[in-house]
This record gives structure tokens, C-alpha cells and sequence, in this order.
């Protein structure tokens, strides 16, 4: 390069530099570091497939026109020629078999929009059962939850766009929902329908939520939570150099960087190769909407399952109250939905409330050492699982040859069974696994080799741990249950205890009690080093209480 291309090179970094402060960005930033663990991987994919999202839906916007206005088709897909459809439906059938990779991008659309939900999903999952969403991620925290809510609505009205015969029959799912709301539920589906159902602006008003609202708002909604990832450094598991001051990684330009880079491709790339081999969503086998048409096997796509199960297993109960019919068959779930997200949503600050804990955490949970918040996100994934079956009941009774009517009722009983269940079943199993730990911390891991003693026993030797796994297992924090208030106060008054204070307390006893957590040995507690026998005086003592992180 030339010094005269150069120094050009260099003015143009300058004038840029001197109005924009892209230097000083660059040399806070660039270097930043990110841990290393496969599980951060899943928000990525999260981002990746937005973006996939967003590239295939704009090709796919330049040849779709979104209209009720009826044709009568007459293109290359000879079953369909001559019916009378919307536009919506016949640019679809266009994009598909006369556009040049227009079924390809169809379908990547399709199934990238599937894995970022799929992604979100799991993505706040991980978050849930490791505590990142303690202080100071809150608000990422409800960031990426209206992301999660968005994704459902965006996918449900782009899912609608076409005007074929099985979103319609969702869009009369969504009216009927409406329908049910008291006394503004009929203005509202007027609104929207643009009339009687199902009216002639369904489409086009989906379409500028699709294309324009809602993406708006969560094009706007990642940049804010990429930002505050930013901002507040990345979580990271405990380990050896591994504290809540520092972050032990690699840096962000250019390692972060080309890793990112690669992965974006290899997630394109999978979606693509999935696009390619799996059908999706094939509109010209269920033919162009029409009201008085059902399509058999009617479901929509997985995220929306729950929504479906909810209405599908309510029995169809009505009341009449002050002069209106209320139809609680769809009342009651349409209530139900958004209550489940919101229970997910709003747990952080629940468990802020119960533990009190102000300050601010950037090492994260082994699921295993938070047995309650392990079993409450088990549980409520159990409840999710559950209702998606609800929703597929006709599919799964055709499939395995039951009764419907039996599937239904195991639905509505395993609604209140099975997330009890699954919730004792997963505490109990990560106590289990909170013993291993202890025990091994103890007495060490297992080597295989047998020994005899004199008197003629047998013994498997343990070695001891490393210290670096030894840091792992001991460097979690373990708070104390509340103590409930003294019944009187130093002056022998009788102290009035407030509800909340009393249920906080409970609260508190079951997070962090005796049947909450088992106690992790002390710093200074003795490690056996012999061999473990099942003889009392071959084990030392076990001595639980509070232990402080041994990284702070």
C-alpha cells in the first residue's frame, strides 16, 4: 500500500473517529472478554436465526402481495387451477413454484423462525436454572422474555399470511378467543376482521404486524439486550481464577469474533440443509381458506401448542351474568396463557424477595446446587409438555389408536399431577446429586482398585480430587433459611408479624432448610484419605452450615 493511500486511509479513520468517537469504542469494546462453555452457544443460535429470519423474509416481501381480493388461479399446480383464492394464497403458490429458490426460502423462513423461538426457549431456560437473571441482568431478564412473547405472536401471524386452509382454521381459533372476551370481545374482532369473519383485512393487517411492528420492536429489543450483555460482563462457572470481579475467556476481536463467525455459518447452514430435505408447511396440499372447511390435523406449530392444549381439555362451561353469556370453555385458558408466561417472568424477583440478596452476581448456579429453582423450571416445563399433548389430542389418539376422550382427561388430570410430580422427583434427584458432591469432596472419587484390610474386608480405594474440581464443587454459596421474628421485642412487647413477613419465612425455610440443600463441607472441615469403609470411624464428621464463595 502506498503512502499517499495510506495517509488517505488514515484521514478518512480520522474524520470518522472525530465525529463518531470510534477509537475510544473500539479500544473498550474490541478486547472484551467472553468465557468459553458450549451452553452460551444457545444465544447465539438465538441471534443467528433472527437474523436468517430477517434476510428471508425480505426476499420473501418483494413477491408477496398481501390481499383478500379473490383470483382464480391458473399457474403451474395443475390440482389448484381454476379455484378461486385470495391474493395472499396465490402469491404463496407464485413464491413456491415460479420464483426462482422461492419454496427454498420459503421454507428456510419457516424453519429458521422455529429454531429462534425453539432457541429463545431453551436460551431462558438455561438462564433460569443457573440464576443469570440475578442482579444486575433483571431487566435483561424481562428483555428477553418479551422476546420470547413477541416470537409466539410474530409466528402466529406470519404463520396466518398465507390464506390457506389450515392457518385459517387458526385464525377462526383466534376469533373464537376473541369472541369470548366480555363485552368488548365482538368490537374487537370487528376491528380486526374488518367485519364478519372473516372479513377482508385479516391479511393485511397481520402483514404490517409481521413485517414492520413487531420486528421493529424486537430488531430494537436485541440490540438492547446485546448491549446490557455488554455492559454487564458476561456470566461465567466457577472455577479456578474464576471470581466475581473478573471474567476468564477469550477476547472478542478477533478469537470471539471468528468463532461467532463460523458458528453463524454452520447454524445458516443446518437450517439450509434442513429447508432442503424437510417439507414444511406445504399450503397447495390443504387448498385456499374457505369458512365452511376444516382441515383434518389442524395444529399449529409447536410454541403455539400450549394455547391449543389449554382450549382443546376445558370443558365447555358457560355462565350468563348480568345479561351476557360468558363462555368460560375459552375464557378461562385465553386467562390461563399468558398467566403461565408471566409466572416464569416474574420468578427472579420472587426469589429476590424471599433470599434478600442485594448484591450483584456474575458467577452463575450449578442447577444441582439450587434444588427448588431446579423443580420449579422442571415442573413448569412438565406443565408445558403437558398441554402441547392437550393440543395434539386428536393426532395422538388417531396415532396410537386410544380414545380421545381418555387422553383428554389424562391431560386435565396430569395439568395438576404431573408438574407436582416432577417437581419432587427433580429437588430429590439434585439433593442426590448434592450428596455426590459432598461425598466426594470428603472422601474422593472412586479409583477401582480393592484392597483388603487385615481383619479381612474389603475396600475400593478413593484418590483425592484435583484441586481445580475441588474449587468447583465447594466455590457455591449457601445461604441461611430467615429466622421467623422474635414473639417480643427487647422491651417484652408482644411483635405484631405481618402475613408477608410469616410467608417469607416458609419461603425461606423451604429454599434453604434442612430439606432445601445439603450442607457443602467447610473449608477447614478434614478430608478422608483412607479407605472408605462403611464403618462410622472411617468417616470423619459432617459438619454443615453457611459457606461463603471461596472465589470472593
Amino acid at each position: 500500500m502506498s503512502d499517499d493511500t495510506r495517509g488517505r486511509g488514515e484521514r478518512v479513520a480520522d474524520w470518522a473517529d472525530g465525529r463518531l468517537g470510534l477509537y475510544g469504542l473500539a479500544k473498550a469494546n474490541m478486547r472484551k472478554i467472553f468465557p468459553d462453555h458450549w451452553s452460551f452457544m444457545l444465544g447465539e443460535i438465538c441471534l443467528y436465526s433472527f437474523i436468517i429470519v430477517v434476510l428471508t423474509g425480505v426476499y420473501l416481501t418483494l413477491f408477496f402481495h398481501p390481499s383478500m381480493n379473490e383470483v382464480v388461479y391458473n399457474g403451474p399446480y395443475a390440482p389448484l387451477n381454476g379455484l378461486r383464492m385470495s391474493e395472499a394464497y396465490a402469491s404463496t403458490l407464485h413464491i413456491s413454484f415460479e420464483v426462482r429458490g422461492g419454496l427454498l426460502i420459503r421454507q428456510i423462513h419457516h424453519w429458521s423462525a422455529l429454531v429462534f423461538v425453539a432457541g429463545m426457549f431453551v436460551h431462558m431456560m438455561r438462564i433460569f436454572f443457573t440464576g443469570a437473571y440475578r442482579k444486575p441482568r433483571e431487566v435483561n431478564w424481562i428483555f428477553g422474555f418479551t422476546l420470547l412473547a413477541l416470537g409466539l405472536f410474530e409466528g402466529l401471524f406470519g404463520y396466518s399470511l398465507p390464506d390457506d386452509l389450515l392457518s385459517g382454521t387458526g385464525i377462526r381459533f383466534v376469533d373464537g378467543a376473541i369472541l369470548s372476551v366480555p363485552v368488548v370481545g365482538t368490537y374487537i374482532s370487528m376491528f380486526l376482521f374488518g367485519g364478519e369473519f372473516p372479513g377482508h383485512e385479516i391479511v393485511p393487517r397481520f402483514y404490517t404486524l409481521h413485517v414492520l411492528l413487531i420486528p421493529g420492536v424486537m430488531a430494537a429489543l436485541v440490540v438492547a439486550h446485546l448491549i446490557l450483555v455488554f455492559y454487564h460482563k458476561h456470566t461465567q462457572f466457577a472455577g479456578p481464577g474464576r471470581t466475581e470481579k473478573n471474567v476468564v475467556g477469550t477476547p472478542f476481536l478477533p478469537v470471539y469474533v471468528a468463532k461467532a463467525g463460523g458458528f453463524f455459518f454452520l447454524v445458516f447452514g443446518v437450517i439450509t440443509a434442513l429447508s432442503a430435505v424437510a417439507a414444511i408447511n406445504p399450503i397447495w396440499s390443504y387448498g385456499p381458506y374457505r369458512p365452511d372447511q376444516v382441515s383434518t390435523d389442524a395444529q399449529p406449530d409447536w410454541y403455539m401448542g400450549m394455547a391449543e392444549g389449554l382450549i382443546r381439555v376445558m370443558p365447555g362451561w358457560e355462565i350468563t351474568a348480568w345479561g351476557h353469556t360468558l363462555n368460560l370453555g375459552i375464557l378461562l385458558p385465553l386467562t390461563a396463557f399468558p398467566l403461565v408466561l408471566v409466572a416464569i417472568a416474574v420468578y427472579p424477583f420472587v426469589e429476590s424477595w424471599i433470599t434478600g440478596d442485594k448484591r450483584e452476581h456474575h458467577l452463575l448456579d450449578r442447577p444441582r446446587n439450587a434444588p427448588v429453582r431446579t423443580g420449579l423450571g422442571a415442573a413448569w416445563i412438565a406443565l408445558y409438555l403437558v398441554l402441547l399433548a392437550g393440543g395434539g389430542n386428536d393426532l395422538l389418539a388417531t396415532r396410537l389408536h386410544l380414545s380421545m376422550n381418555v387422553i383428554t382427561w389424562c391431560v386435565r388430570v396430569g395439568i395438576f399431577v404431573v408438574p407436582v410430580a416432577v417437581f419432587v422427583v427433580t429437588k430429590r434427584i439434585a439433593l442426590g446429586l448434592q450428596r455426590r458432591d459432598r461425598d466426594k469432596v470428603l472422601h474422593g472419587r472412586e479409583t477401582g482398585v480393592i484392597k483388603r484390610l487385615p481383619h479381612g474386608e474389603y475396600v475400593e480405594l478413593h484418590e483425592p480430587l484435583p484441586q481445580a474440581e475441588l474449587h468447583r464443587l465447594t466455590a457455591h454459596e449457601q445461604q441461611r433459611p430467615l429466622r421467623p421474628p422474635a414473639a417480643v421485642d427487647g422491651n417484652g412487647v408482644r411483635q405484631q408479624v405481618g402475613r408477608g413477613r410469616r410467608l417469607r419465612v416458609r419461603l425461606s425455610r423451604a429454599y434453604f432448610g434442612e430439606s432445601g440443600q445439603v450442607a457443602k463441607p467447610e473449608a477447614a472441615e478434614p478430608v478422608s484419605r483412607a479407605p472408605r469403609t462403611g464403618s462410622a470411624e472411617a468417616r470423619p464428621a459432617l459438619r454443615g452450615g453457611r459457606s461463603g464463595s471461596s472465589t470472593e
